[in-house]
């Protein structure tokens, strides 16, 4: 966990592929927990601190996520979130190159519990959920493409089933369709920028993430 920035009432980090963001069955520390900690050190405060959770990234993925210091904060952003006032920009690292270099994906996204995977269907079905996102083709390496990648729904494993269902995969993403895992157990995609309206000063801010210490992801990050 790196943190991006900073004041009164937010706090923006950069998350690995191996932390949780909330607690989950596992056990494990999430990074509420994790940041929690680091606030009550770095400001020497007795007693509980505050860390709000205002929205999620799934364990494999890297990149942005924000928490609230203060309540104030948390729920206006949690509104904020839920009314699309947050810009949130991915990177996908995938082997195959999309047809065309450009478009929007619109696909109903079911998805099932059991085996924690959301399915995309060109139309609508009993439960599903509609999903949008607008993708680019920004870079390319010997055999890997970068998409760059804008949601406008956020849905349960949105970027990767649609992406997915474009026919490619998220590197290392063997839970849809990628050929092989990833030395670090993550996969290939990374909330890479984040902007919106600060709920309490009003002023702009916009955030963006160092992509992670791995080879390909920086040869991306130099020739995007």
């Amino acid at each position: 966990m790196t943190v991006l920035y900073e004041d009164n009432h937010i706090i923006i980090v950069n998350k690995t592929v191996s932390e949780i963001v909330q607690g989950d069955k596992t056990g494990d520390k999430p990074l509420s927990e994790i940041v929690k900690e680091w606030l009550k050190e770095k400001y020497n405060k007795p007693g509980n601190v505050f860390c709000g959770v205002t929205h999620r990234l799934d364990r494999p993925v890297s990149g942005i996520v924000v928490f609230a210091k203060t309540s104030k904060a948390l729920s206006r952003l949690n509104e904020m979130f839920k009314d699309k006032e947050v810009t949130k920009t991915y990177w996908a690292i995938v082997k195959n190159a999309p047809k065309i270099s450009e478009g929007t994906l619109v696909h109903y996204l079911v998805k099932n519990e059991k085996q924690n995977k959301s399915y995309a269907y060109e139309k609508e079905k009993p439960n599903s959920k509609k999903a949008i996102l607008h993708y680019k083709l920004i870079a390319k390496s010997d055999g890997y493409n970068l998409l760059e990648i804008d949601l406008e729904t956020g849905r349960h494993h949105q970027i990767r089933c649609q992406l997915s269902e474009m026919g490619c995969p998220i590197k290392g993403d063997l839970k849809y369709g990628a050929e092989r895992s990833n030395p670090d157990g993550g996969i290939s995609l990374h909330a890479r920028k984040i902007s919106f309206i600060h709920p309490v000063s009003k002023i702009e801010v916009e955030v963006e993430a160092p992509v992670p210490d791995d080879k390909l992801w920086k040869f991306f990050e130099n020739n995007e």
